[in-house]
């Protein structure tokens, strides 16, 4: 059975680290928003691009040159889901700012 130092001033002995956490390098927190921005970026893109064809097909509709009503049915869903979304997710960004700003230093 080992036995336990005393405690004194000698005793004390600092505890190093056996490991260290190694952050990545590679990807800084400016990059990171960077990707951040890309990412939004690319999302409010493909809504624009489901608005456009939605547009689109619903102009070919009414000059009857769509064959498939069901197309243009289901591009404007989509449009009008993803513009929901895009809302909502807008809307709970705001909300976060807003906390934020709220917040007590």
């Amino acid at each position: 059975m080992a036995l336990i130092p005393p405690v004194g001033a000698g005793a004390v002995v600092p505890i190093q680290p056996t490991t260290t956490l190694a952050r990545p390098t590679d990807v800084g927190a400016a990059d990171r928003g960077g990707a951040f921005g890309d990412a939004v970026g690319k999302a409010l893109d493909q809504l624009n691009t489901q608005q456009l064809t939605a547009d689109r097909l619903a102009r070919d509709a009414a000059t009857g040159q769509l064959q498939n009503v069901e197309e243009y049915m289901l591009a404007a869903t989509e449009a009008q889901l993803s513009t929901q979304l895009t809302v909502a997710v807008r809307n709970r960004a705001v909300e976060a700012f807003n906390e934020i700003m709220r917040m007590q230093v």
